[in-house]
């Protein structure tokens, strides 16, 4: 059996042919009907010569610059795919002929500017080729822009997170070839939220666009800035010689997002958060910089908004330990690791303790007693706030049944469980599993429950007022609208924050203030509790401005419920 031919021998075999016919003798009768096929087709017989051409083939090859006539060699059209391919010369014979070893098509692009031909070779097994020819232009435009389109953010047009990435691995490769140094500054927009929930997205979206234009007006061409999420972006600054630079940049971030915006007759302010890391002092890889932009972040954040901050290891080293505090934090209401202290309160005017307020300890078993104020606010970060404040309401309920009928239990609510709908229903839950009276059971609020007060707010208090349970605020005199709060809704009780009391001794308008409170709650008829006494100077001033009933270390520490007997047992019982 004859071995087909190899691409290489056929200009041998061009130049033992016979001399070529004139044009158009022995025109093959198939071709009319070739030339109504749409798509290019060649046919090239196991010598290597173009035995026949439609119209659409000679059409696509004349704009790619092949000259390819009938009844002569393909070598055009092979030193065509040479010149218009991606693979070398090399790997294109050998594709060929793994093509007609295997009887398999093998397809190639041919490019000439803008024009883009796809040529699909389908070996023969009885020797020579079909070659079949789309113009594949249009369809390759339409990927470009659909790809390019994927790589940008269709509201800014900044390229986003997946252009990022790729202009970051181009720095990165620089990086290591030849030394080139970049930075990443992770911005976070403060205060852009409130834009969003009270003017509407369509504001937010016209503000971010405006943010977008002048974050491009602060970088160098050679710059990226990009938008990775709703009001987060990104500058990847190239060619960095030093920090200063990057430094530089990073202030003038702060002050231009900082500035007041006009959007849409609107007046507006909000401010960025910077995390800065350097390559390669804080990583040589994407997902290590950016990391560590974000650690720095958080830590701008951390330490008010409206700054930045570079990455420093320590960062990591903090953040790892809040990460293991988080999963111990998670694990430990399941693991039944929290439990109750109770800080008694007396009445002043009887000198007997009416009731307690309940505060969350956490006994960790490696760490010891964990301080609240170490994972409260990581509670409430991580949405965790709701559910250990159920978990205290039931629990204060039931270890308040123990104690003498005339003593309540008061329990801090936080915003978040306030906002939530399941706080009236637990609270009747626990009443009920508990068998304690609502009369006995006093729920504590801040400001922070009010300072978006609406009818939902007013409904949950009056709420709990037609349940019996009593409503006090807490803290009271630390916020700028207490008074205004105190015209919303009948409170049962007024709890003077713990500095005025302090205050007693150092500054000579305490006295005044606690006296105002004081007169204010029995005016309105509202109990009123001063907090934090510990000496009993401190008692007797307090006595004499008018409060009702005190709190603090001179009284009782807290202590666990299995302690308060032996503390009840110190006072009077009525």
């Amino acid at each position: 059996m004859r071995a087909d031919p190899q691409p290489a021998d056929l200009s041998r075999r061009e130049a033992a042919r016979p001399p070529l016919p004139e044009r158009g003798v022995g025109r093959d009768p198939l071709l009319p009907f070739l030339d109504a096929v749409r798509q290019g087709l060649l046919m090239i017989d196991p010598t290597g010569t173009v035995i026949a051409a439609n119209a659409p083939a000679r059409q696509l090859l004349a704009g790619l610059n092949v000259t390819l006539r009938v009844q002569a060699s393909a070598i055009p059209l092979l030193r065509a795919l040479r010149a218009g391919t991606a693979p070398p010369r090399g790997a294109l014979l050998r594709s060929l002929r793994r093509a007609l070893a295997r009887r398999q098509p093998v397809v190639f692009e041919l490019r000439h500017r803008d024009h883009t031909v796809q040529v699909e070779l389908h070996p023969l097994a009885t020797g020579g080729w079909v070659v079949s020819l789309e113009d594949v232009s249009t369809r390759k435009a339409t990927e470009a822009r659909a790809d390019a389109m994927a790589r940008r953010d269709p509201l800014t047009g900044l390229p986003n997170r997946l252009l990022l990435r790729e202009r970051l691995a181009e720095a990165l490769a620089r990086l290591a070839r030849t030394g080139e140094c970049c930075a990443l500054l992770l911005i976070d927009l403060d205060r852009f939220k409130p834009v969003n929930d009270t003017l509407g997205h369509p504001i937010g979206d016209a503000l971010l666009e405006t943010v977008a234009d002048r974050l491009r007006s602060t970088v160098r061409p050679t710059d990226t800035v990009a938008r990775i999420g709703g009001d987060e972006f990104v500058i990847l600054q190239a060619g960095i010689r030093d920090a200063a630079g990057t430094q530089a940049l990073a202030r003038r971030v702060v002050d231009l997002i900082g500035r007041t915006y006009m959007v849409e007759g609107h007046l507006l302010t909000i401010g960025a958060s910077v995390g800065v890391a350097l390559a390669p002092e804080d990583g040589t890889d994407a997902d290590r910089l950016l990391k560590n932009a974000d650690l720095a972040l958080y830590r701008a954040k951390l330490d008010g908004r409206g700054t930045y901050r570079f990455f420093e290891p320590e960062m990591d080293a903090r953040m790892q330990a809040r990460r293991k505090l988080e999963l111990d934090l998670r694990q430990a209401l399941a693991r039944r690791e929290f439990q109750l202290h109770f800080q008694p309160q007396l009445q002043l005017a009887s000198g007997t303790l009416i009731g307690c307020e309940a505060l969350i300890r956490w006994r960790h078993p490696e760490r010891g007693l964990v301080s609240p104020l170490d994972f409260i606010p990581l509670a409430e970060e991580i949405g965790l706030i709701v559910p250990i404040g159920e978990w205290v309401v039931r629990q204060a309920c039931r270890d308040a049944m123990t104690w003498p009928e005339h003593m309540s239990v008061a329990v801090n609510v936080s915003p978040a469980q306030f906002k939530s709908d399941r706080l009236v229903e637990t609270i009747i839950s626990a009443l009920a599993g508990s068998g304690l009276p609502a009369r006995r059971l006093e729920v504590e609020i801040t400001e922070g429950v009010l300072l978006q007060e609406n009818d939902r707010t007013l409904q949950t208090l009056h709420r709990l007022r037609e349940l019996g349970v009593r409503v006090s605020m807490d803290d009271f005199g630390t916020g700028y609208s207490s008074l205004s709060y105190l015209r919303s809704f009948p409170f049962d009780k007024i709890k003077i924050d713990r500095s005025f009391v302090k205050d007693l001794t150092s500054k000579p308008d305490g006295e005044a203030i606690i006296r105002a409170i004081a007169g204010l709650g029995k005016s309105l008829g509202m109990t009123t509790v001063a907090e934090g006494v510990e000496t009993a100077e401190q008692m007797q001033r307090i006595r004499l401005e008018g409060c009702t009933d005190v709190q603090g270390y001179l009284i009782s520490k807290p202590v666990p419920a299995e302690d308060l007997r032996q503390v009840f047992a110190g006072f009077p019982q009525t």
